[in-house]
């Protein structure tokens, strides 16, 4: 063991038994094993962010309206008020029509109210079996109106549904948005995530990736801004301006390409984090549900409660929401996933 991770496990294990007085060393050995063994692809950016393009300038614009009409004109959108569900349902349908996009609903039930996932895709030409699915959940937990969690998350799979319009692939590209990922009264098998990857399993669909946009509007320069489980704070930085790209360990490829094609095209900080298959510290549900049916999965986060002062509140309104910067993360998404689908 090098002495900079000796150094690493001394700090860890101390500040471990300080802030907890349960954490074992042998509970941070995991954490070293599993958290910091992979070396991402490329350099995290740093420095000056460059100045917005034309391109990113609308599309911080689209990314403004689309949030403001989930989260304000609409808002709250959970199982305890099916008519916001419904008319943000419908405004997503609609605005896939009008990008060309034939739109199927996957219909299912959470205690008796019926609920759709929505999907629209591009079949691929050389390997159509192979597929790649970009999501997103469109509710919001009861008593938020949702703007990062996931309103964020719903406009740049818009945005990037626009974009790769009228466009080939070798493989199959799809767009789904999900619903219920956040309903406290649902199990986890009443999830949208899980009813869609259950679908593909038992068709047995050949998922090669799945990215999931969870909470991508959030950024901050203060040094203090980003916390993390334990003992990931050892390893990752404390200023949260960096967007994350979150997987398993089975995923752990698919997060070092996704990451490497991010920072080979944007400008922007990003961090990869691969977390053993047993840890639920950064739990994300609608990755879960393909990680439990073998699929490689991960989230594009900006880490939402680990940074977000007002996760899952009312707070979480669409004037909190930092437009110019999450245009930043949605323009390299975009070539992330050209080179995932591989677009012709």
């Amino acid at each position: 063991m090098s002495y900079k991770y000796r150094k690493l496990w001394r700090m860890a294990a101390v500040a471990s038994r300080v802030l907890t007085g349960m954490v074992t060393v042998a509970g941070v050995a995991l954490g070293l094993s599993g958290f910091v063994i992979l070396k991402m692809p490329g350099q995290s950016y740093a420095g000056p962010l460059p100045p917005l393009t034309g391109r990113e300038w609308k599309l911080a614009e689209s990314l403004r309206n689309d949030v403001a009409i989930l989260a304000g004109k609409i808002g709250e959108r959970s199982l305890q008020k099916p008519e916001n569900l419904n008319k943000a349902a419908e405004y997503i349908e609609q605005a896939l029509t009008t990008a060309q996009y034939t739109v199927s609903r996957q219909r299912f039930l959470v205690n008796g109210t019926p609920c759709y996932n929505l999907e629209a895709e591009i079949p691929g030409i050389r390997r159509p079996e192979e597929i790649v699915i970009v999501g997103a959940h469109y509710d919001s937990p009861q008593g938020c109106p949702g703007a990062n969690d996931n309103a964020t998350g719903v406009a740049a799979l818009l945005a990037l549904a626009r974009d790769f319009s009228g466009t080939s692939s070798a493989r199959t590209l799809r767009f789904v948005f999900f619903m219920n990922q956040n309903d406290t009264t649902a199990t986890p098998e009443q999830s949208g995530s899980t009813a869609y990857a259950k679908r593909c399993a038992e068709g047995n669909e050949k998922i090669i990736a799945m990215l999931n946009i969870e909470s991508t509007g959030y950024y901050s320069q203060d040094s203090a801004s980003q916390r993390y489980p334990l003992p990931v704070q050892f390893f990752y930085p404390s200023t949260g301006n960096f967007v994350a790209f979150v997987g398993n360990s089975a995923s752990k490829n698919l997060v070092q390409a996704s990451i490497g094609s991010f920072r080979d095209n944007a400008r922007f900080p990003s961090e990869g984090i691969v977390f053993p298959d047993s840890d639920n510290s950064m739990y994300f549900s609608t990755s879960r549900a393909f990680w439990e049916r073998g699929y490689p999965a991960l989230t594009v986060t900006d880490s939402a409660p680990f940074r977000y002062p007002y996760h899952h509140s009312e707070l979480d309104v669409p004037s909190r929401i930092q437009y110019t910067q999450m245009a930043r993360v949605v323009a390299g998404l975009n070539q992330v996933v050209a080179d995932l689908a591989r677009v012709l």
